[in-house]
């Protein structure tokens, strides 16, 4: 053994270098390190509706509603795409661990017995005839592959980020899961609360032809009066089978996201019209939470960082692989089982190197480098991608609250107008009709409140979906 230790020696000495290939470090000049990125969102300007403090882990219970806390707790616990996703997190793990091995010894086991004899011509007695006989061998291997420039670890690495990559995407499907979730729910409650304005709208109308019908027969009207009527009847009735429609594809969006069919949906629901309302300001943080909460953003980055470390993985291609190996064994005539002749043991490196081949390895360290630089650009691209979703939610929901609340006033000075002329014509002062149009106006300026509160809730969940809360 002693003649081996300058070896085993030399082989530590060598382990001890440092692996081949970069170490990842965050690109100074990414995007996520400019001031801008990190800075306050320029939307918040547009508005009063959101405030600068922490999102919450779980945002739809700012919305108090039991039923749709209910039932995104159920998907985030049923839904297929997390189902999927997890089990992309249980591979890439189980792929770690499998990379992980390798740095680990490897020990081999062989044995068994045989009967037989050999030739006589390989007994060097060509007239011979040897006598079959039992006789049995057996070893013990122990394998060791040192990693002099890295591979090994830059491959636990690589394997290690994807893991993280797997997670980071398993808390965005998260993410995208809670919010379509409560967007099923809230477009269900929605829908419901538009057919109720819809219905009214028929309803009033409905008595306004009648009324039309009732003067054209008593002289004081025309058939045009109640053709337009009429007309005008049948296009309100038109605009509720596509809301119908929409509130039952709701439903089924919202069975499926919770791992059910599409017709097992809470029945109860189907009668809802009151989509989930906030009764305080958006809580939306700045740039600098967005980027460190964004799971889509944690994910590039992993995927950055494990592309980078394959180019160590492919660099040390470039260089000489040495294995220890020591293995001991037995093998004879079963008589002689035991006895010192029959053990032998050996122990020695194993060198390989494909020194006339490198354009191979060259090509792979190519393609590694390649890969980090689209991984790079994706990375730069989550970042601006973040930014600009949000940006974009915070703007369109500003706006739309704007044009709510001009819906809003205008409802009430129809509610308004239709309450005058209800007076004056009980006073004699006015006709019915007078009284009709009013209300006709008033039901179509509800109609146009309800479709904008509708839009305004889905437009409020984008901007959750936006900064990328719940997966905490």
């Amino acid at each position: 053994m002693n003649a081996f230790r300058p070896l085993l020696l030399s082989v530590l000495v060598l382990a001890g270098c440092s692996a081949v290939g970069p170490d990842y470090q965050r690109p100074a000049d990414a995007v996520i390190t400019r001031d801008a990125a990190q800075a306050p969102f320029a939307g918040t300007n547009d508005t009063t509706a959101v405030a600068l403090k922490p999102l919450p882990a779980h945002w739809w219970r700012l919305y108090n509603d039991p039923t749709l806390d209910a039932l995104i707790e159920r998907a985030l616990t049923t839904n297929t795409d997390l189902r999927v996703a997890a089990a992309n997190l249980d591979r890439a793990q189980a792929a770690l661990e499998a990379v992980q091995a390798q740095a680990e010894p490897t020990v081999g086991v062989s044995g068994g017995p045989t009967f037989g004899h050999v030739s006589g011509v390989q007994a060097l007695q060509p007239d011979a005839r040897p006598k079959s006989r039992w006789s049995y061998s057996g070893g013990v291997s122990v394998a060791y592959q040192v990693d002099l420039f890295g591979q090994i670890q830059r491959a636990i690495e690589a394997s290690t980020q994807d893991a993280a990559t797997a997670q980071a995407a398993l808390d965005a499907t998260r993410v995208t899961v809670a919010a379509e979730t409560a967007r099923a729910y809230a477009d269900a409650c929605a829908s419901g609360m538009q057919i109720d304005s819809a219905q009214n709208s028929v309803n009033v109308q409905r008595r306004s032809l009648d009324v039309t019908s009732r003067l054209q027969q008593a002289g004081r009207g025309t058939a045009l009066d109640v053709t337009r009527a009429r007309s005008q009847l049948q296009q309100l009735q038109a605009n509720l089978p596509p809301l119908i429609a929409q509130r039952r594809t709701a439903l089924y969006r919202l069975a499926t996201l919770t791992g059910d069919v599409p017709t097992a949906f809470p029945k109860a629901l189907a009668q809802c019209d009151k989509p989930p309302v906030l009764a305080q300001p958006i809580p939306i943080g700045d740039g600098a939470a967005l980027l460190q909460r964004r799971p889509d953003i944690r994910q590039a980055e992993s995927a950055l960082a494990a592309a980078t470390a394959r180019i160590g993985v492919a660099t040390a291609d470039l260089y000489p692989k040495i294995s220890l190996g020591l293995s001991a064994a037995s093998g004879g005539p079963v008589n002689l089982l035991g006895e010192r002749g029959t053990f032998s043991w050996s122990l020695g490196p194993l060198i390989s190197w494909t020194i006339p081949n490198t354009g191979a390895a060259q090509a792979r360290i190519a393609q590694s480098e390649a890969d980090t630089r689209a991984a790079y650009a994706k990375f730069d691209g989550a970042v601006l991608g973040a930014l600009r979703e949000t940006e974009s939610a915070l703007t369109v929901y500003a706006q739309q609250l704007d044009r709510n609340q001009a819906l809003e006033a205008a409802r009430n000075e129809s509610r308004e107008a239709a309450s005058q002329a209800r007076t004056v014509f009980q006073a004699g002062k006015a006709d019915f009709l007078t009284v009709l149009d009013a209300e006709r106006t008033l039901a179509g300026t509800e109609s146009a409140l309800a479709a904008s509160q509708a839009t305004l809730t889905s437009n409020q969940i984008a901007l959750f979906l936006a900064l990328g809360g719940g997966w905490e």
